[in-house]
């Protein structure tokens, strides 16, 4: 029961990920920049409903990832209930 008491202790954190991959790091990147760029142009009213939209964003964000991570979870449960059984 390792893992369970490392979990237990904060030692995993099931939503960290691994951010090293020359790929994540490019679109990150392009992200930023494209996001500067728009904010540029932008009027302080377009800037707040930007900030509104970019908020709505993240909070979507945070939901999926929750519901990825709790079907994963069961995928995972049902894959070594199944295991268990053969």
């Amino acid at each position: 029961m390792r893992i369970l008491e490392e979990f237990w202790y904060g030692n995993i954190e099931p939503t960290e990920y691994d951010t090293s991959s020359k790929e994540y790091k490019k679109l990150l990147e392009l992200i930023c920049r494209n996001e500067e760029e728009l904010r540029g142009t932008m009027t302080d009213e377009q800037k707040e409903l930007f900030e509104q939209y970019s908020d709505c964003v993240q909070e979507h964000d945070t939901i999926t990832d929750c519901l990825i991570f709790q079907n994963s979870f069961k995928l995972g449960a049902r894959m070594m209930l199944e295991v268990m059984e053969e």
